[in-house]
């Protein structure tokens, strides 16, 4: 089983990841953090013996500002993670709006909306320290996604109105397709 040093050690070790880190660091956003399926297709890839990696529709890039809230300003800063790495399929968003699209109380903050991600093995960030030294927060705690188990959030269990929300991803991401050593658990 792998531990949280292992994990941040696999990252820094991970010549692409390391790029990416480095590149968002640039930016200089608020609470940053590059998470979701970044950092779990990763333990996934190496705890299955992969030795190519998983394709990722996206790199999730979050940050929390709560003076600038609106779409434009995110993507001004896609737009710039574009220009600085143009094949890299970026996604960024201000966890200080995303409440209002979730229909959901505030956030306080980037690891608060981290911890309301839908699967306990998604709620995973990391960044940059001032060293370049990864970072990782794992609100929901490491155990389920090194077990390869899939769960929803405490966030989700607590509110059953999302159970569909927490289904319909399951079934959309098809993930034991292609790591077949999921234990998948739906509610």
């Amino acid at each position: 089983m792998l531990t949280e040093d292992e994990i941040t050690s696999l990252i820094e070790e991970d010549e692409w990841m390391m790029e990416i880190l480095k590149t968002v660091k640039v930016l200089n956003l608020s609470d940053w953090w590059v998470c979701a399926g970044f950092v779990r297709s990763k333990i996934w890839d190496v705890l299955h013996g992969f030795r190519v990696r998983t394709p990722i529709p996206d790199i999730d890039v979050i940050y929390f500002d709560s003076t600038i809230i609106n779409e434009l300003e995110e993507k001004k800063n896609e737009g710039r993670l574009k220009y600085l790495l143009p094949t890299i399929p970026w996604s960024v968003k201000n966890e200080a709006r995303m409440h209002i699209r979730n229909n959901i109380d505030p956030y306080s903050s980037s690891v608060d909306a981290i911890s309301k991600f839908p699967e306990t093995a998604t709620a995973l960030g990391v960044k940059l320290d001032e060293r370049d030294k990864v970072i990782l927060t794992a609100p929901c705690g490491i155990s389920d996604v090194v077990n390869l188990e899939v769960k929803p959030t405490p966030y989700f269990l607590e509110n059953k109105e999302l159970s569909f929300i927490y289904n319909q991803r399951i079934l959309t991401k098809n993930w034991e397709a292609t790591w077949n050593k999921l234990n998948i658990h739906r509610i």
